[in-house]
């Protein structure tokens, strides 16, 4: 059943990947939450398709729970602008936002899941948090780990992910996408529980 705006969204998730559109960026570091989008839509069945809110979008199901998978067309740091659309669109609260980013500051192949806090210097967090007027949605956090020597992380993060990291890409994808299913299903700490086991 498709939904329609003005339909009360308190049974329905806004799950949100952050990237930079386009094939430039397609396989960066920074574009792990569009990659992490792909596997859950294809576990929903969906395609995405552009919707009026400057984003592509897969209605569907994710473990039984109706989802709005949501990919922003703008570039990470206006993500923001596009995120409260579709969370007006589809009367969405807050709590019911999850973010599936980058991480630095988190091993390589690593997920971690929180709510709120800090942009720890995420253009895309901060444009979010500025435009939803809050900080308090749902993050699947995909490790990416540190540049190594002195590469500044501002570079890092736009170079593709290496040949030795690519192998591994299937596995951290489906672990975050399963992430975000248990997000959907369970408490956030029962799903930490779950997630935050390889430390």
């Amino acid at each position: 059943m498709a939904m329609h705006a003005g339909q009360p969204g308190a049974d329905v998730w806004l799950v949100v990947g952050l990237g930079n559109p386009g094939p430039t960026y397609a396989g960066n570091r920074h574009n792990a939450g569009f990659l992490v989008l792909d596997e859950l839509a294809q576990r929903a069945g969906g395609r995405f398709k552009a919707h009026k809110g400057r984003a592509d979008v897969v209605e569907g199901r994710l473990a039984g729970t109706r989802a709005i998978l949501a990919k922003p067309k703008s570039y990470m740091n206006l993500s923001g602008g596009p995120v409260a659309s579709l969370r007006d669109f589809y009367k969405v609260p807050t709590d019911r936002i999850v973010v599936v980013h980058d991480e630095l500051d988190i091993p390589f192949g690593s997920v971690r899941l929180k709510r709120g806090g800090g942009d720890n210097g995420h253009n895309g967090l901060r444009s979010l948090t500025t435009s939803l007027g809050s900080r308090e949605y749902l993050r699947v956090r995909v490790g990416i780990g540190r540049p190594p020597g002195r590469q500044d992380p501002a570079d890092f993060v736009l170079k593709d992910f290496s040949s030795v990291e690519r192998k591994e890409l299937p596995f951290l994808f489906d672990r975050a996408a399963d992430a975000v299913e248990a997000l959907l299903t369970v408490p956030l700490e029962a799903a930490q529980n779950t997630f935050h086991a390889d430390v």
